[in-house]
């Protein structure tokens, strides 16, 4: 009996513990559905992850390919001064390579003049104020060097932007115009001097300008002259087939007219025999040729 009252409570111990692993079954069973919907949603997660690496990885690419297309030499800075992305066109005005990235900005000796670098993007930086300076490399050649803040979609300042503007061909256009400028003044002074009747023809033998000498001696203004045609100014009086021949015809293949004697009907004064000489200006820069064209008149025998 003793032995059967122990078989009894050893077989209620056993049922007990085979209802707790049947518990901890069906709470495994819980847990293994839970974990496998953990795993699907870790799945997806991952495949978001995924598709923003791609993104991230399109948008990288497609931004160095943007910066590589960029012939302006850029580099951006941190707030901490280093290098972190500049474009390859900086070689030769900033003196970069690709091992530079994360050095700072204050340890590069570049090709251009400018002192204190470092502490002019710091400025930059902490007065978030835009800086624009003009800068001369060792050649000589002359840029803008402009110094951006940088700001994350937050709006905060997350470093700089450096560009280099090459402008040594418009500074030297900018001399070429003024020297040029000066030449033109000079050679309207020479011919308002000049005593004798001048003019000056463009190509299509249209009046660019006269003298006071022409305007004096053949008694019109420069609004009836300037622009128009050489043979329709006046009353035509210019439109003579042997002078029209000269500056159509022979005047593109020779330089000058020497001396070509011609009859004009001088408003108010009468008829005079006049004495053309022209000439072609020859121009450096390729520009439409100019004639110049002088009036003498031959005195009475």
């Amino acid at each position: 009996e003793s032995t059967n009252e122990e078989l009894l409570a050893a077989n209620e111990e056993i049922q007990s513990s085979n209802e707790e692993l049947q518990s901890t079954n069906e709470e495994l069973e819980t847990a293994k559905e839970e974990l496998q919907s953990t795993n699907e949603e870790l799945t997806t997660v991952n495949e978001e992850l995924g598709n923003r690496n791609a993104e991230l990885a399109l948008v990288n690419y497609e931004m160095i390919n943007f910066l590589e297309s960029v012939d302006i030499p850029l580099v951006m800075v941190g707030t901490d001064l280093r290098i972190q992305r500049f474009t390859p066109n900086t070689s030769k005005s900033l003196n970069l390579i690709p091992t530079d990235v994360g050095r700072h900005i204050g340890d590069i000796k570049p090709n251009i003049n400018v002192p204190d670098l470092d502490r002019k993007i710091r400025e930059v930086i902490e007065s978030m104020v835009a800086r624009d300076e003009e800068v001369v490399d060792h050649e000589g050649r002359k840029y803008i060097l402009r110094i951006r803040p940088f700001q994350t979609a937050k709006q905060k300042i997350d470093g700089a932007v450096i560009s280099l503007i090459d402008i040594d061909k418009i500074h030297r256009t900018q001399v070429q115009l003024a020297e040029s400028e000066i030449s033109l003044r000079f050679a309207n002074a020479i011919v308002e001097t000049v005593r004798e009747p001048l003019l000056v023809l463009d190509a299509d033998l249209n009046v660019k300008s006269a003298n006071r000498s022409f305007y004096r001696t053949f008694h019109t203004i420069p609004k009836e002259t300037e622009g128009k045609s050489l043979f329709f100014i006046g009353n035509r009086q210019w439109d003579i087939p042997r002078l029209r021949e000269l500056l159509e015809d022979i005047l593109p293949c020779n330089t000058e007219v020497h001396d070509f004697e011609i009859e004009y009907d001088i408003p108010r004064i009468g008829t005079r025999r006049l004495i053309v000489n022209a000439r072609r200006i020859e121009r450096e820069d390729k520009t439409p040729q100019m004639i110049l064209l002088t009036i003498g008149e031959i005195a009475a025998q």
